[in-house]
């Protein structure tokens, strides 16, 4: 009896992790929190395309939801904005001088630019201001920069309603070329989006980078021709080449030469960059793709820490 009392109970060999591993894909358990494939990523903001739509939807309509004047502010905002450049740029400083239809010219840059500002500011607090939202659900992160950049593109549409009005008030015919408008609004929007994952990761580590932006923001607002026209300035300074080159590619002065060839009738082909198109496509590709990988590589890591 005391031999079997004494006997050491048999030792429990642990299992290899590659025999748990198996185990788990044998019963169809994954690693939670795992970053997907990206065609799998993908599909999963493929499938949440409503909420994504619904979701900027009730923060564009929250936005000015405490003002007397609520939705007209979406109008407003922009055009009071157009005021203070024309002002200040168009009249103090002279820049409407030598250029056509100037308030057409004006106000279509604020608006276009606009568009780009917000869009790459709210997708800098899209992860750090929403951690609450992405701590508390399962859904593909990537849902929340676009969501916000598709809330700035609705908010582009009401004031692109404010802008066809003063097209016809200052004497621009209406033409097909204003069907252009729609491919420019498409490539800049996948611009913007790109751009917003990839300042959406860079705040979400660094939350410091969203106080930063507006300065990054007003100086790139400066160099894209949205209170004058680059064609004349590379005309009249005699900038160097390279400089020259490097102001009509920029991604904003690129789409907002183009919003302003659809739109103005004064506005020509010759006042446009060499390849225009090409390079509004390119930077929609490569900010676009390049944004959602960026921002994809680290999905596993948003709300945690």
């Amino acid at each position: 009896m005391s031999q079997v009392l004494d006997t050491p109970p048999p030792t429990r060999v642990p299992a290899d992790d590659t025999d748990l591993a198996a185990l788990a894909a044998r019963h169809g358990l994954t690693v939670s929190g795992a970053r997907p494939s990206v065609p799998a990523y993908v599909r999963q903001l493929w499938a949440r395309r409503h909420f994504i739509t619904a979701f900027a939807t009730a923060k564009l309509t929250a936005q000015y939801s405490q003002a007397k004047l609520g939705q007209v502010w979406q109008v407003m905002t922009p055009l009071l904005n157009a005021a203070v450049y024309y002002f200040i740029f168009g009249v103090l400083l002279g820049t409407k001088h030598g250029v056509p239809d100037y308030i057409p010219f004006l106000v279509t840059g604020v608006f276009v630019w606009t568009f780009t500002q917000s869009s790459i500011m709210a997708g800098t607090r899209a992860i750090s201001g929403n951690l609450g939202l992405v701590r508390a659900l399962h859904f593909p992160r990537a849902a929340l920069p676009i969501s916000f950049c598709l809330q700035q593109l609705q908010q582009l549409l009401f004031s692109m309603a404010a802008l066809l009005v003063i097209l016809l008030c200052a004497g621009v015919p209406v033409s097909l070329s204003w069907l252009l408008a729609i491919p420019a609004l498409c490539l800049q929007f996948t611009f913007n989006a790109g751009v917003a994952m990839a300042m959406a990761r860079l705040g979400a580590k660094t939350p410091d980078i969203a106080q930063l932006m507006p300065f990054v923001l007003r100086t790139w607002m400066y160099v894209s021709g949205v209170m004058w026209s680059i064609s004349r300035l590379t005309e009249d300074k005699g900038l160097p080449h390279w400089l020259v080159v490097a102001l009509e590619t920029n991604p904003s002065a690129v789409y907002i030469d183009l919003m302003r060839f659809a739109l103005i009738d004064s506005f020509h082909s010759s006042q446009l960059p060499p390849h225009v198109w090409a390079a509004a496509i390119g930077w929609a590709v490569v900010a676009g793709i390049g944004g959602f990988i960026y921002f994809w590589k680290a999905e596993e890591t948003y709300g945690r820490g």
